[in-house]
């Protein structure tokens, strides 16, 4: 079928008429409009929008018709979840019978995330090629319904979803964030939150750093002090906390029911001051360090020449594989200067394998280009504009000869880096990051040299020195991870501030609807405006 392809200007003409209505920053999200939101108003910026005819309402009499399939029921059951709350309808979900809302299976050429939306006076059709894009497109759907959709007590309506066809499918696979817990521990719960606010926006993994020198948060069998003595601080001198192996599980079941995998990290073999304080025999002197609640960092280094080393690090990688059905462990492997270069190469030359042997694909930091990275490992960048052009050309030697890159740049996507000198919180050694700077770069083009192909997607770090509540995270990840999730999903062709701001913005109800206290930036129009 012939797509159309929206330019940027004229899907922000349409926006920008949209976006005149909307309430201003601070009040309560306004009634459902009488009218239905533009097909368009969605970020991530669908690859295809094709708008037309008229729109669909969602009724008391409106069902919920699924292929009969229990993964295609539990994407019908998850949209029921999400509908019933503000709508007060019944919504049922069944295989047989006529139904408004139809999730279907089929068009394989849709790939494995992306779908198709039909909205039309009848009813909505989502149709994909697997639950993942079904999910994804529900995802269309919930933006395409007023924001009132989000809250948990019933409202007025109504429930206008605008005619017409989407088509949509990532421009990248791996479109990530990434959950510090080792400098401020995050109860399961809280992580729960977090990935519901990442699907939202189509994110496919939630990477989680598990250890650091601050703390140890996941339970192992074979080193139990890892956590109880390891995981027992935080920065500040919290009590830190950690994960049992049954808690961990949850969260790995929990994001695959929103359809993420979890990547865990066990940074090595620096950032390693929580492991070497829990045994002494990982340390070349034989004696432990004290715990460590401070934020310096590249000060610790596990023992490369000691054997009782790789004993460690393969019953380490091996229960964690166990643990974890995705296809990635990273290893992290930045910052490690108290290891040598030479006992660097040698410890990612032994531990590499290791991580094929429990059947995972390795990714590290960047700095593992320093080293030589196995056959399918994924380099994650963290440089800056301004790294230097020697540590650049290694990167991207690296990717020339076939390794991945998943780009993090810090002075761009880290969710902790404050917004302007006055954010109450975050960090600001990589610089400030306001929204429009977090967005307005094309990962494609961002490394030159680097094969396209080569290009694995993008992930958006927060790092949580100073981080300490799920309100923390909020007000850091939101209104710049939406972006993020833009670059990784749509085609460079739709990307434009001015479109995209607006289409931001009228998100900003959304959030205060699902309670989510938000940076509430000066360049946007309307409801996210101080």
């Amino acid at each position: 079928m012939r797509q159309h392809h929206r330019t940027p200007r004229l899907l922000g003409t349409l926006l920008l008429v949209a976006a005149a209505g909307f309430s201003v920053a601070g009040s309560a999200p306004a009634a459902a409009a009488k009218t239905a939101s533009p097909l368009g108003q969605v970020v991530p910026a669908p690859a295809s929008v094709d708008p037309g005819g008229s729109p669909y309402r969602i009724t008391r009499d409106t069902r919920i018709r699924v292929d009969d399939s229990r993964e295609v029921r539990q994407v019908g059951e998850y949209l029921a979840g999400i509908l019933r709350p503000s709508t007060g309808y019944r919504l049922p979900v069944a295989s047989q019978g006529g139904g408004g809302i139809r999730l279907r299976l089929g068009e394989r050429s849709l790939g494995d995330e992306g779908y198709r939306l039909d909205s039309g006076r009848n009813g909505v059709t989502i149709t994909a090629a697997a639950p993942a894009g079904l999910f994804h497109g529900v995802q269309t759907l919930r933006q395409l319904l007023p924001a009132a959709v989000e809250k948990n007590s019933v409202q007025p309506g109504p429930w206008l979803v605008a005619g017409g066809t989407i088509k949509d499918t990532p421009r990248y696979g791996y479109r990530g964030a990434m959950l510090d817990v080792s400098r401020h521990f995050f109860d399961v719960g809280q992580v729960k939150r977090y990935i519901d606010e990442l699907a939202l926006y189509k994110v496919n993994k939630l990477h989680l750093h598990l250890s650091d020198d601050q703390g140890w948060r996941i339970a192992l069998d074979d080193w139990p002090r890892l956590t109880t003595y390891g995981g027992s601080t935080q920065v500040g001198g919290g009590r830190g906390g950690f994960y049992t192996k049954a808690q961990y599980t949850e969260i790995v079941r929990y994001a695959a029911s929103r359809h993420l995998e979890v990547v865990p990290e066990i940074d090595m073999p620096g950032h390693t001051n929580a492991a070497l304080a829990s045994y002494a025999e990982l340390n070349c002197d034989g004696t432990a360090p004290p715990l460590y609640t401070g934020t310096d960092v590249g000060f610790s280094s596990l023992c490369v020449g000691k054997p009782v080393t790789y004993d460690f690090v393969d019953d380490v990688i091996r229960e964690l594989a166990a643990l974890t059905p995705g296809r990635y462990l990273h290893i992290g492997g930045d910052e490690a200067h108290s290891t040598s270069h030479a006992d660097y190469v040698a410890f990612m030359d032994k531990v590499q394998p290791v991580v094929a042997k429990y059947g995972k694909t390795v990714i590290g930091w960047h700095q593992l280009t320093g080293a030589t990275p196995a056959k399918g490992a994924l380099a994650q960048y963290w440089g800056l504009d301004d790294t230097s052009a020697a540590e650049k050309a290694q990167v991207v030697k690296a990717a020339q000869n076939g390794t991945g890159l998943v780009l993090s740049p810090a002075d761009r996507i880290y969710l902790d880096m404050k917004y302007t000198a006055d954010t109450p919180l975050g960090q600001d050694w990589a610089g400030l990051v306001e929204v429009r700077r977090a967005y307005d770069w094309d990962p494609g083009t961002y490394l030159a040299g680097a094969p396209g192909a080569s290009i694995r997607g993008v992930e958006a770090p927060l790092w949580t020195e100073t981080i300490v509540t799920g309100a923390d995270i909020d007000y850091m990840v939101f209104p710049r991870l939406p972006g993020v999730a833009e670059l990784g999903w749509s085609p460079a062709s739709t990307h434009d501030w001015d479109t995209y701001k607006v289409r931001l913005a009228a998100q900003g109800p959304r959030w205060e609807a699902r309670g989510i206290r938000y940076y509430r930036s000066p360049r946007f129009p309307g409801p996210v405006r101080r």
